[in-house]
């Protein structure tokens, strides 16, 4: 699949669930409304609908929530997926989690194929991770990340820089990471749908992050690549990498590989733009999948050559797009 601005499409997100068990506070309101579930497609559909990306060249594929893991019977979808790693017709599958689930379904994950995942995880500190989640509970996570590396996966963290809650532990984050063999990706907070607060408050461009860690860590740039959106620096201290994912001071657009795969099968060629195909209806009206390939064909030709983020109180802080975060996983 190749879009208009001739970028190769193989990698594919899919966000199996809105559900979550947390509330991060730049993710999504404490009282949020969910999907009905009968408008969600079924793990056999959400199968069906990687089934025909992988046939047109995908080779990654991202497991994506809200939470993933509390969707019921989620391990069948990964056994599934995994069989397409067995082919040699997929070359990853793989997760990002909030961590909650992971003592539970770590040998599971391993088992299916997965050997690589990304945790998020903000902070250290377990008041500050209460505050920040709301509903989290700081040890259970721990407890999973260990039993993900004890099972064999290979942990990434993903933290979210933000002004005034994380900025001054984020060079605690490089050394605790980088003691357990484990990467490290800092996020721009990106305004998607309304939450509680200003977007701009919580704003922390990562160009001061990394000015901020060159203090302490010598950072050299990284031939890592992943196929995602992180600019990977070796840390000489560690061993370890440290990435940086800027959506609003450096966008990654021009490389972009990747399209996302709500829980409602409505497909988005872009996370920071609106429009979106259906592809639960092309999957129901036609059991030969002939409409869906077509849906989807139609949606990668008109995928967008990037997005317009923007943070800053002359915008009033409103959201780039109205959705949240959980709806298309990230």
């Amino acid at each position: 699949m190749i879009d208009p601005f001739g970028r190769h499409i193989s990698y594919l997100r899919v966000s199996v669930t809105d559900r979550c068990d947390f509330r991060c506070k730049y993710c999504m309101s404490e009282n949020m409304t969910f999907l009905p579930k009968k408008d969600v497609l079924s793990l056999e559909e959400l199968e069906l609908v990687s089934a025909a990306f992988i046939r047109k060249g995908v080779r990654k594929i991202r497991i994506t929530g809200g939470e993933p893991l509390v969707r019921k019977d989620i391990m069948t979808l990964f056994r599934n997926l995994g069989l397409y790693l067995q082919s040699g017709e997929l070359d990853e599958l793989t997760l990002t989690t909030n961590g909650s689930q992971l003592e539970k379904y770590a040998g599971d994950l391993f088992a299916a194929g997965v050997r690589r995942i990304n945790v998020s995880l903000d902070t250290l500190n377990p008041y500050h991770f209460q505050d920040i989640t709301r509903w989290g509970n700081f040890e259970k996570v721990m407890r999973g990340i260990e039993a993900a590396r004890t099972a064999g996966l290979h942990v990434k963290i993903n933290t979210v820089a933000l002004k005034g809650f994380n900025d001054a532990e984020l060079g605690d984050m490089v050394r605790w990471t980088g003691e357990r063999g484990m990467d490290i990706s800092f996020i721009e907070t990106m305004p998607m749908g309304a939450v509680d607060g200003l977007r701009s408050d919580q704003y922390l461009p990562l160009s001061e992050v990394k000015q901020q860690l060159a203090q302490s860590w010598t950072l050299t740039p990284s031939a890592y690549r992943t196929g995602g959106p992180s600019d990977y620096f070796d840390v000489a201290e560690t061993g370890m990498r440290v990435g940086f994912i800027t959506p609003l001071t450096h966008n990654f657009c021009e490389s972009c590989n990747r399209v996302r795969l709500t829980c409602t099968g409505m497909l988005y060629m872009c996370l920071g733009q609106e429009d979106s195909a259906d592809l639960r209806a092309a999957l129901r009206r036609d059991p030969s999948r002939a409409a869906l390939d077509a849906a989807i064909d139609e949606a990668i030709g008109r995928k967008p050559k990037g997005h317009d983020f923007i943070i800053d109180r002359r915008h009033d802080d409103r959201p780039a797009v109205k959705r949240h975060m959980n709806v298309t996983g990230g």
